[in-house]
């Protein structure tokens, strides 16, 4: 964004109030700087002078956990997210605080190898530091290490990618569920070289610069593919793909999709649901970038009662807390945001809980010791592994009858 469209976007805010409805971090602490009309008046004071550089400010600023509940509600359309990102990135260079997590960002990016086996190191000899933002055990091999082409038996189209930080470097397995649920309905899978982060964690941290850098690696990554669409597991980084490259490079990838919307048009939901190994009854828990910057509210839940799954409805939808870098640095509050979930999803009389996102998935792990707490992807695959289960044993049977 650039400095005149910020101070733009800043004057047009009314102070109605509006955005403060859904706004996870004033839902838990109602200071009137904890929302979003509260930042982008302090943003605004700091723009015109009347505010100077302190501690306070830059709190306040750096704790809005970029979630987006608040952009769709804005009635004047202040892109309050866009915002935030500007404000923070003007705010970097007085930032000493998150110095260090800015300096293995830039490294991780160079070299994300090298930046992996650096946390597997900290883990192993600090493991309380990483707790809860990481898996418990990492993997030793990422998803996505050089091209790779899975292809079909049949043909039906050819799909790609995109591993995304979180599950390349964390949840491989998800990865490879999908590449094999795609192989079942005949899709050639492309995991390209080439790709590099989102770009998202880098905006959090006000690194403009970098996150533009990233974006054009990976348009120029993917434009060359000749795929029919772009999934990931990961609704962050899809939400940058389409919604938040064109506001940076004023390009994106206009077929990247999250699996929810790609699986309600090809999955045969009457065949699968046969194959459910027991009754199954579970809650849905909604990432925020797929809901609020996405949009996508009904697909994965459709998805899940069509498969045969008794879906209970729970209180209104809430933030896990997790937010990437949020909840380094935000450690309580984001603890916080989670105690609810728990009181929130703990009434449901169920032991599983799906989600779309596998930050979701982590901070939501950390807060159930008790439950099952499964990707959409999952409990796809687990359905299409059923049913070639059952196929085999069905042959099997014919051939000794």
């Amino acid at each position: 964004m650039e400095n005149e469209r910020y101070l733009q976007e800043l004057s047009k805010c009314v102070r109605c109030g509006s955005c403060k409805a859904f706004c996870p971090t004033y839902d838990e602490d109602v200071t009137e700087t904890m929302g979003a009309r509260g930042r982008l008046a302090l943003l605004w004071g700091f723009s015109i002078g009347e505010l100077k550089v302190s501690p306070l400010l830059k709190e306040r600023i750096f704790s809005c956990i970029v979630c987006g509940a608040c952009s769709e509600l804005c009635p004047i359309g202040v892109d309050i997210r866009e915002v935030i990102y500007h404000g923070r990135r003007l705010l970097r260079s007085h930032d000493s605080k998150r110095f260090f997590l800015r300096l293995f960002a830039k490294l991780s990016a160079e070299r994300p190898r090298l930046g992996f086996n650096f946390l597997k190191t900290v883990q192993s000899l600090f493991p309380y530091l990483l707790k809860g933002f990481l898996p418990s055990e990492l993997p030793e091999q990422p998803l996505n290490d050089g091209t790779k082409i899975y292809t079909a038996p049949k043909k039906r189209g050819r799909v790609a990618i995109f591993a995304g930080c979180f599950v390349n470097f964390f949840y491989p397995y998800l990865g490879n569920l999908l590449i094999h649920t795609l192989q079942r309905l005949d899709y050639e899978v492309i995991l390209p070289v080439g790709e590099v982060c989102c770009g998202i964690p880098f905006r959090t941290l006000g690194f403009e610069e970098e996150a533009v850098k990233l974006a054009k690696r990976n348009i120029k990554a993917f434009r060359r593919l000749s795929a029919e669409a772009i999934l990931s597991l990961c609704p962050t980084c899809i939400f940058a793909l389409k919604v938040e490259y064109p506001k940076l490079i004023g390009e994106g990838i206009e077929n990247a999709i999250d699996i929810a919307s790609f699986f309600m048009d090809t999955l045969d939901f009457p065949s699968l649901s046969h194959y459910l190994a027991s009754p199954l009854h579970a809650v849905y828990h909604n990432p925020c970038h797929l809901s609020y910057g996405l949009g996508v509210k009904k697909e994965p839940r459709e998805i899940i009662m069509n498969m045969g799954i008794n879906l209970i409805d729970t209180e209104e939808e809430r933030c896990c807390g997790f937010g990437g870098t949020f909840n380094i640095l935000n450690k309580s509050l984001s603890q916080r945001l989670l105690e609810k979930c728990i009181r929130s999803y703990s009434k449901a009389e169920t032991d599983t809980i799906i989600t779309s996102c596998p930050g979701c998935m982590t901070q939501l792990k950390r807060g159930f010791k008790n439950k099952s707490i499964l990707h959409l992807i999952e409990v796809i695959e687990s359905l299409y592994r059923n049913k070639d289960k059952k196929f085999i044993d069905r042959r099997f049977y014919e051939i000794l009858h």
